[in-house]
């Protein structure tokens, strides 16, 4: 069922033409990966390569999220990866405010089928979706806790492949991953434990 919504949301993608940036299109790119991810990651904008092949993070900004997901053993296909705009901004520019506020309807659509229970905000343009005043340099690595899901804010590859320095943390923040999705599945798991009613519910002693 999550595969069958997200391929028809790529269609109505595939035809979008709600801001400017469709018309210097070669693809669009709608997001690839697992339907059902409990993990998923937002970036800005795609670049040549991805407006080229219609796929998110390929490159070198890709080859180093891949490496990533490898220290924590998992791999492209067990997660899903988009971004805040699906069609690539002029000359690789940033994404513009009204862009994003287009792309939001598809956006919020991917959240709502794959219900992931962290979404990564990678770069500070899907940062800024949850975070509107932060700086990426103050909050990067520190999970925010929304209706049962985690938010959770990393820099951007390419941030990391223009400053080595960013490296060391952002490979701690990406090991951090599976403590924050241990962290979620409690809370879930607190709120449906918590509505299962009393088999035997406690009976009033009858005072006379």
């Amino acid at each position: 069922m999550n595969e069958t919504g997200l391929n028809e949301l790529a269609t109505q993608i595939s035809g979008c033409q709600r801001c400017s940036l469709h018309t210097g299109r070669t693809k669009t790119v709608p997001g690839a990966g697992n339907p059902n991810a409990e993990i998923m990651f937002i970036g800005e904008a795609p670049g040549q390569r991805e407006d080229d092949l219609g796929i998110p993070f390929v490159g070198r900004s890709g080859e180093y999220l891949n490496y990533l997901l490898n220290l924590i053993q998992l791999e492209r296909q067990s997660v899903f990866i988009t971004n805040v705009v699906k069609c690539r901004p002029p000359a690789n520019r940033d994404p513009e405010a009204e862009e994003i506020e287009a792309c939001r309807i598809y956006l919020d659509q991917q959240i709502d089928i794959i219900n992931p229970s962290v979404i990564v905000t990678v770069g500070r343009f899907s940062m800024a979706r949850y975070f509107p005043k932060a700086k990426i340099t103050q909050i990067h690595g520190q999970a925010k806790f929304v209706d049962k899901r985690a938010i959770y804010p990393i820099y951007h590859p390419a941030a990391a492949l223009r400053n080595p320095a960013l490296r060391r943390d952002m490979e701690a923040d990406i090991k951090r991953l599976l403590e924050v999705i241990a962290q979620v599945k409690r809370l879930r798991n607190v709120e449906i434990t918590s509505n299962i009613p009393d088999k035997d519910p406690p009976q009033q002693m009858a005072l006379f």
